[in-house]
Protein backbone atom coordinates (compact mmCIF):
# COMPACT_ATOMS: atom_id res chain seq x y z
CA UNK A 1 0.00 0.00 0.00
CA UNK A 2 2.05 2.80 -1.24
CA UNK A 3 0.76 6.19 0.00
CA UNK A 4 0.89 7.55 -3.45
CA UNK A 5 -1.99 5.69 -4.92
CA UNK A 6 -4.65 8.34 -4.98
CA UNK A 7 -3.64 11.13 -2.68
CA UNK A 8 -1.36 13.89 -3.85
CA UNK A 9 0.72 15.96 -1.52
CA UNK A 10 0.90 19.72 -1.57
CA UNK A 11 4.03 19.67 -3.69
CA UNK A 12 3.16 16.69 -5.84
CA UNK A 13 -0.52 17.29 -6.38
CA UNK A 14 0.18 18.09 -10.00
CA UNK A 15 1.52 14.58 -10.41
CA UNK A 16 -1.94 13.14 -9.96
CA UNK A 17 -3.60 15.37 -12.51
CA UNK A 18 -3.79 14.97 -16.23
CA UNK A 19 -2.50 18.46 -16.95
CA UNK A 20 0.17 20.36 -15.05
CA UNK A 21 -1.17 22.84 -12.51
CA UNK A 22 -0.01 26.41 -12.42
CA UNK A 23 2.33 25.68 -9.53
CA UNK A 24 4.24 22.98 -11.39
CA UNK A 25 7.89 23.90 -11.61
CA UNK A 26 10.25 23.39 -14.50
CA UNK A 27 12.00 20.76 -12.41
CA UNK A 28 8.70 18.88 -12.01
CA UNK A 29 8.03 19.00 -15.73
CA UNK A 30 11.54 17.90 -16.55
CA UNK A 31 11.37 14.98 -14.20
CA UNK A 32 8.12 13.84 -15.74
CA UNK A 33 9.55 14.13 -19.23
CA UNK A 34 12.51 11.96 -18.24
CA UNK A 35 10.21 9.21 -17.05
CA UNK A 36 8.01 9.42 -20.11
CA UNK A 37 10.98 9.20 -22.46
CA UNK A 38 12.33 6.17 -20.70
CA UNK A 39 9.03 4.32 -20.99
CA UNK A 40 7.95 5.32 -24.46
CA UNK A 41 11.38 5.08 -26.03
CA UNK A 42 11.17 8.50 -27.61
CA UNK A 43 13.97 11.02 -27.66
CA UNK A 44 14.13 14.60 -26.61
CA UNK A 45 15.02 16.88 -23.77
CA UNK A 46 13.26 17.20 -20.44
CA UNK A 47 10.84 20.00 -20.04
CA UNK A 48 7.24 19.60 -21.16
CA UNK A 49 5.57 16.38 -20.02
CA UNK A 50 4.10 16.11 -16.53
CA UNK A 51 1.56 13.33 -16.56
CA UNK A 52 3.81 10.40 -15.71
CA UNK A 53 5.41 12.34 -12.91
CA UNK A 54 2.07 13.31 -11.56
CA UNK A 55 1.01 9.72 -11.45
CA UNK A 56 4.14 8.78 -9.58
CA UNK A 57 3.77 11.34 -6.84
CA UNK A 58 0.08 10.78 -6.66
CA UNK A 59 0.85 7.23 -5.81
CA UNK A 60 3.42 8.35 -3.33
CA UNK A 61 1.03 10.55 -1.48
CA UNK A 62 -1.86 8.21 -1.78
CA UNK A 63 -0.22 5.54 0.14
CA UNK A 64 -2.34 5.74 1.93
CA UNK A 65 -2.94 2.96 -0.47
CA UNK A 66 0.95 3.73 -5.63
CA UNK A 67 3.30 3.57 -5.53
CA UNK A 68 4.04 4.82 -2.16
CA UNK A 69 0.90 3.85 -0.34
CA UNK A 70 -2.42 2.88 -1.58
CA UNK A 71 -2.63 5.06 -4.55
CA UNK A 72 -4.33 3.66 -7.53
CA UNK A 73 -2.62 4.13 -10.81
CA UNK A 74 -3.06 2.84 -14.30
CA UNK A 75 -0.47 1.54 -16.70
CA UNK A 76 0.18 -2.15 -16.88
CA UNK A 77 -1.70 -4.77 -18.86
CA UNK A 78 -1.54 -8.54 -18.81
CA UNK A 79 -3.12 -11.25 -20.87
CA UNK A 80 -4.11 -14.85 -20.54
CA UNK A 81 -3.75 -18.15 -22.31
CA UNK A 82 -6.49 -20.52 -23.15
CA UNK A 83 -6.58 -23.33 -20.55
CA UNK A 84 -9.64 -23.74 -18.42
CA UNK A 85 -8.99 -23.71 -14.71
CA UNK A 86 -11.06 -23.15 -11.62
CA UNK A 87 -9.42 -21.51 -8.64
CA UNK A 88 -11.53 -20.64 -5.64
CA UNK A 89 -14.52 -20.12 -7.85
CA UNK A 90 -12.66 -17.95 -10.36
CA UNK A 91 -12.69 -19.18 -13.95
CA UNK A 92 -9.24 -18.84 -15.44
CA UNK A 93 -9.31 -19.80 -19.02
CA UNK A 94 -11.33 -19.33 -22.05
CA UNK A 95 -11.55 -15.75 -20.88
CA UNK A 96 -10.02 -14.01 -23.84
CA UNK A 97 -12.15 -11.03 -24.81
CA UNK A 98 -13.36 -10.83 -28.41
CA UNK A 99 -10.61 -9.46 -30.61
CA UNK A 100 -7.94 -9.97 -27.95
CA UNK A 101 -5.23 -12.59 -27.96
CA UNK A 102 -4.31 -12.34 -24.30
CA UNK A 103 -0.94 -12.63 -22.59
CA UNK A 104 1.79 -15.00 -23.67
CA UNK A 105 1.40 -18.63 -22.57
CA UNK A 106 4.24 -18.27 -20.03
CA UNK A 107 2.79 -15.08 -18.54
CA UNK A 108 -0.71 -16.53 -18.41
CA UNK A 109 0.53 -19.62 -16.58
CA UNK A 110 2.42 -17.50 -14.05
CA UNK A 111 -0.68 -15.37 -13.48
CA UNK A 112 -2.93 -18.40 -13.09
CA UNK A 113 -0.49 -19.78 -10.51
CA UNK A 114 -0.43 -16.45 -8.68
CA UNK A 115 -4.22 -16.40 -8.60
CA UNK A 116 -4.28 -19.90 -7.15
CA UNK A 117 -1.69 -18.99 -4.52
CA UNK A 118 -3.68 -15.88 -3.60
CA UNK A 119 -6.79 -17.90 -2.88
CA UNK A 120 -4.78 -20.22 -0.64
CA UNK A 121 -3.13 -17.36 1.25
CA UNK A 122 -5.20 -16.00 4.11
CA UNK A 123 -5.66 -12.26 4.33
CA UNK A 124 -4.08 -10.73 7.46
CA UNK A 125 -6.52 -10.42 10.35
CA UNK A 126 -6.53 -6.95 11.89
CA UNK A 127 -8.16 -7.00 15.30
CA UNK A 128 -9.66 -4.13 17.31
CA UNK A 129 -6.97 -1.60 18.17
CA UNK A 130 -4.56 -3.07 15.62
CA UNK A 131 -3.34 -1.78 12.26
CA UNK A 132 -2.42 -3.18 8.89
CA UNK A 133 1.03 -1.73 8.26
CA UNK A 134 1.86 -1.22 4.61
CA UNK A 135 5.55 -0.41 4.25
CA UNK A 136 6.87 0.83 0.94
CA UNK A 137 10.17 1.77 -0.59
CA UNK A 138 9.83 3.78 -3.78
CA UNK A 139 12.36 5.01 -6.31
CA UNK A 140 11.41 7.46 -9.03
CA UNK A 141 13.20 9.64 -11.54
CA UNK A 142 13.80 13.37 -11.38
CA UNK A 143 15.35 15.72 -13.89
CA UNK A 144 15.79 19.21 -15.28
CA UNK A 145 16.05 20.68 -18.74
CA UNK A 146 19.34 22.47 -19.41
CA UNK A 147 20.51 25.07 -21.86
CA UNK A 148 21.33 23.79 -25.31
CA UNK A 149 18.55 21.21 -25.32
CA UNK A 150 20.31 18.79 -22.97
CA UNK A 151 18.88 17.36 -19.77
CA UNK A 152 20.08 16.02 -16.44
CA UNK A 153 18.46 13.26 -14.41
CA UNK A 154 18.70 11.38 -11.15
CA UNK A 155 16.79 8.83 -9.07
CA UNK A 156 15.01 9.70 -5.80
CA UNK A 157 14.16 7.23 -3.03
CA UNK A 158 11.34 7.55 -0.52
CA UNK A 159 10.29 5.18 2.25
CA UNK A 160 7.06 5.18 4.17
CA UNK A 161 4.60 3.24 6.25
CA UNK A 162 0.84 3.55 6.19
CA UNK A 163 -1.10 2.31 9.19
CA UNK A 164 -4.64 1.22 8.35
CA UNK A 165 -6.97 0.69 11.33
CA UNK A 166 -9.28 -2.30 11.62
CA UNK A 167 -12.16 0.13 11.08
CA UNK A 168 -11.00 1.85 7.88
CA UNK A 169 -13.27 4.82 8.48
CA UNK A 170 -11.15 5.78 11.48
CA UNK A 171 -7.81 7.59 11.49
CA UNK A 172 -5.03 6.35 9.23
CA UNK A 173 -1.43 7.30 9.85
CA UNK A 174 1.19 7.83 7.17
CA UNK A 175 4.78 7.94 8.36
CA UNK A 176 6.22 9.50 5.26
CA UNK A 177 9.96 9.61 4.69
CA UNK A 178 11.88 12.36 2.96
CA UNK A 179 12.58 12.15 -0.77
CA UNK A 180 16.31 11.74 -1.17
CA UNK A 181 18.37 11.50 -4.40
CA UNK A 182 20.27 8.21 -4.55
CA UNK A 183 21.83 8.17 -8.02
CA UNK A 184 22.89 10.93 -10.39
CA UNK A 185 23.53 10.24 -14.07
CA UNK A 186 25.90 13.16 -14.59
CA UNK A 187 27.82 15.79 -12.67
CA UNK A 188 25.45 18.42 -14.03
CA UNK A 189 22.49 16.49 -12.59
CA UNK A 190 24.00 16.55 -9.13
CA UNK A 191 24.74 20.26 -9.44
CA UNK A 192 21.19 20.92 -10.61
CA UNK A 193 19.74 19.01 -7.67
CA UNK A 194 21.77 21.03 -5.18
CA UNK A 195 20.24 24.20 -6.56
CA UNK A 196 16.74 22.72 -6.42
CA UNK A 197 17.32 21.48 -2.87
CA UNK A 198 17.86 25.03 -1.69
CA UNK A 199 14.33 25.90 -2.80
CA UNK A 200 12.41 22.76 -1.80
CA UNK A 201 14.15 21.75 1.42
CA UNK A 202 11.48 21.36 4.08
CA UNK A 203 8.64 21.50 1.57
CA UNK A 204 5.83 18.90 1.66
CA UNK A 205 6.87 15.94 -0.43
CA UNK A 206 10.56 16.43 0.29
CA UNK A 207 10.64 16.42 4.09
CA UNK A 208 9.82 13.56 6.45
CA UNK A 209 6.46 13.95 8.16
CA UNK A 210 3.63 12.09 9.85
CA UNK A 211 0.23 12.65 8.24
CA UNK A 212 -3.07 11.65 9.81
CA UNK A 213 -6.49 11.45 8.19
CA UNK A 214 -9.79 9.73 8.81
CA UNK A 215 -10.44 7.08 6.19
CA UNK A 216 -6.97 7.61 4.73
CA UNK A 217 -7.96 10.87 3.01
CA UNK A 218 -4.45 12.28 3.18
CA UNK A 219 -4.20 15.84 1.90
CA UNK A 220 -7.93 15.68 1.24
CA UNK A 221 -7.80 12.87 -1.32
CA UNK A 222 -9.77 9.68 -0.57
CA UNK A 223 -8.25 6.25 -1.01
CA UNK A 224 -9.43 4.36 -4.10
CA UNK A 225 -8.84 1.36 -6.34
CA UNK A 226 -9.50 0.57 -10.01
CA UNK A 227 -8.95 4.19 -11.00
CA UNK A 228 -11.33 6.02 -8.71
CA UNK A 229 -13.55 3.44 -7.01
CA UNK A 230 -13.81 3.91 -3.25
CA UNK A 231 -12.68 1.29 -0.76
CA UNK A 232 -16.33 0.77 0.19
CA UNK A 233 -16.96 -0.39 -3.38
CA UNK A 234 -14.41 -3.21 -3.24
CA UNK A 235 -17.10 -5.86 -2.47
CA UNK A 236 -19.01 -4.81 -5.61
CA UNK A 237 -16.06 -5.10 -8.00
CA UNK A 238 -16.51 -8.08 -10.35
CA UNK A 239 -14.46 -11.18 -9.56
CA UNK A 240 -15.07 -12.61 -13.00
CA UNK A 241 -11.88 -11.88 -15.02
CA UNK A 242 -13.72 -10.83 -18.18
CA UNK A 243 -16.06 -8.48 -16.37
CA UNK A 244 -13.22 -7.09 -14.27
CA UNK A 245 -11.04 -6.36 -17.28
CA UNK A 246 -13.98 -4.70 -19.03
CA UNK A 247 -14.49 -2.52 -15.96
CA UNK A 248 -10.82 -1.54 -16.00
CA UNK A 249 -10.92 -0.71 -19.70
CA UNK A 250 -14.11 1.33 -19.22
CA UNK A 251 -12.58 3.33 -16.37
CA UNK A 252 -9.38 4.12 -18.29
CA UNK A 253 -10.78 5.00 -21.72
CA UNK A 254 -8.46 7.39 -23.54
CA UNK A 255 -5.76 7.29 -20.87
CA UNK A 256 -2.14 6.37 -21.37
CA UNK A 257 -0.24 5.29 -24.48
CA UNK A 258 -2.59 2.31 -24.95
CA UNK A 259 -5.58 0.64 -23.31
CA UNK A 260 -3.42 -2.38 -22.48
CA UNK A 261 -0.70 -0.40 -20.73
CA UNK A 262 -3.28 1.58 -18.75
CA UNK A 263 -4.97 -1.64 -17.68
CA UNK A 264 -1.70 -3.07 -16.39
CA UNK A 265 -0.94 0.15 -14.53
CA UNK A 266 -4.39 0.12 -12.96
CA UNK A 267 -3.87 -3.46 -11.82
CA UNK A 268 -0.45 -2.60 -10.38
CA UNK A 269 -1.80 0.49 -8.62
CA UNK A 270 -4.64 -1.46 -7.07
CA UNK A 271 -2.40 -4.30 -5.89
CA UNK A 272 0.11 -1.82 -4.52
CA UNK A 273 -2.40 -0.54 -1.98
CA UNK A 274 -1.75 -3.67 0.08
CA UNK A 275 -5.39 -3.91 1.18
CA UNK A 276 -6.88 -5.85 -1.71
CA UNK A 277 -8.60 -9.04 -0.46
CA UNK A 278 -7.37 -12.39 -1.75
CA UNK A 279 -10.33 -13.08 -4.06
CA UNK A 280 -9.99 -9.70 -5.81
CA UNK A 281 -6.22 -10.09 -6.01
CA UNK A 282 -6.70 -13.43 -7.76
CA UNK A 283 -9.25 -11.91 -10.13
CA UNK A 284 -6.85 -9.08 -11.00
CA UNK A 285 -4.16 -11.61 -11.95
CA UNK A 286 -6.64 -13.51 -14.11
CA UNK A 287 -7.76 -10.27 -15.75
CA UNK A 288 -4.12 -9.42 -16.43
CA UNK A 289 -3.76 -12.74 -18.19
CA UNK A 290 -6.30 -11.52 -20.72
CA UNK A 291 -4.29 -8.47 -21.73
CA UNK A 292 -2.53 -8.60 -25.11
CA UNK A 293 1.18 -7.83 -24.95
CA UNK A 294 1.77 -9.09 -21.42
CA UNK A 295 4.76 -11.42 -21.18
CA UNK A 296 6.86 -13.22 -18.61
CA UNK A 297 9.88 -10.92 -18.41
CA UNK A 298 11.93 -12.66 -15.73
CA UNK A 299 11.60 -15.95 -13.83
CA UNK A 300 13.78 -14.75 -10.93
CA UNK A 301 13.36 -11.00 -10.54
CA UNK A 302 14.82 -9.43 -7.40
CA UNK A 303 13.36 -6.21 -6.05
CA UNK A 304 14.43 -4.65 -2.76
CA UNK A 305 15.93 -7.93 -1.54
CA UNK A 306 13.03 -10.21 -2.46
CA UNK A 307 12.68 -12.46 -5.49
CA UNK A 308 9.63 -13.27 -7.54
CA UNK A 309 8.23 -13.72 -11.04
CA UNK A 310 8.10 -10.61 -13.25
CA UNK A 311 5.19 -10.05 -15.63
CA UNK A 312 5.34 -7.00 -17.87
CA UNK A 313 4.30 -5.07 -20.94
CA UNK A 314 6.40 -2.87 -23.21
CA UNK A 315 5.67 0.69 -24.21
CA UNK A 316 4.42 1.47 -27.73
CA UNK A 317 7.91 2.18 -29.10
CA UNK A 318 9.76 -0.54 -27.22
CA UNK A 319 11.70 1.99 -25.18
CA UNK A 320 10.43 0.93 -21.77
CA UNK A 321 8.61 -1.81 -19.90
CA UNK A 322 6.28 -1.89 -16.90
CA UNK A 323 6.66 -4.96 -14.67
CA UNK A 324 4.67 -6.42 -11.82
CA UNK A 325 6.70 -8.74 -9.58
CA UNK A 326 4.78 -11.45 -7.76
CA UNK A 327 5.73 -13.88 -4.98
CA UNK A 328 4.83 -17.23 -6.60
CA UNK A 329 4.33 -18.90 -3.21
CA UNK A 330 1.80 -16.45 -1.77
CA UNK A 331 0.44 -14.58 -4.77
CA UNK A 332 1.28 -11.29 -3.07
CA UNK A 333 2.74 -8.50 -5.18
CA UNK A 334 6.34 -7.84 -4.17
CA UNK A 335 6.34 -4.62 -6.13
CA UNK A 336 6.49 -2.99 -9.53
CA UNK A 337 9.15 -1.42 -11.68
CA UNK A 338 9.65 0.51 -14.89
CA UNK A 339 12.69 -0.37 -17.02
CA UNK A 340 14.28 1.75 -19.75
CA UNK A 341 14.93 -0.78 -22.52
CA UNK A 342 16.65 1.73 -24.76
CA UNK A 343 19.17 4.39 -23.84
CA UNK A 344 17.79 7.93 -23.82
CA UNK A 345 19.53 11.26 -23.48
CA UNK A 346 19.29 10.84 -19.71
CA UNK A 347 19.04 7.13 -18.82
CA UNK A 348 21.29 4.22 -19.87
CA UNK A 349 19.52 1.16 -21.25
CA UNK A 350 18.47 -1.22 -18.49
CA UNK A 351 17.92 1.49 -15.88
CA UNK A 352 15.04 0.90 -13.49
CA UNK A 353 13.69 4.45 -13.70
CA UNK A 354 10.95 3.75 -11.19
CA UNK A 355 10.17 0.97 -8.73
CA UNK A 356 8.18 0.35 -5.58
CA UNK A 357 8.30 -2.55 -3.13
CA UNK A 358 5.51 -3.40 -0.70
CA UNK A 359 5.48 -5.28 2.60
CA UNK A 360 2.44 -5.77 4.82
CA UNK A 361 2.13 -6.84 8.46
CA UNK A 362 -0.24 -6.47 11.41
CA UNK A 363 0.94 -4.26 14.27
CA UNK A 364 -0.52 -3.20 17.61
CA UNK A 365 0.17 0.52 17.39
CA UNK A 366 0.81 3.43 15.05
CA UNK A 367 3.07 6.49 15.40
Amino acid sequence: MNPANNVCDALGRELAAIDPASEVTEADLARSRARSLAFAGTEGSLGTGSRALKKRDARVSSLALRRQPVPVRRRVVLAAAAAVLLVGGIVTADVILPGYSGASAEAAQALHSAASASIKTSDPVVGPGQYLKVATTAVSSGGVAQQGGTSAAWLDKTTGEVYVPADRSQEWVWNRGARVPTQFFSASAEAAWKEIEKKVSGSPGFKAEIVRADGGAFYGGPQNVINGMSLDEIPTIPRDPKELLKLIYDRTVGAGPSAEIEAVVTIADTLRTGIVPADLRAALYEAAALIPGVTLTEQQATLDGRTGVAIGIEGPFGGGRQDIIIDPDTGLMIGERKIALKATDVFPAGTATEWTSIRTSVVDSAP
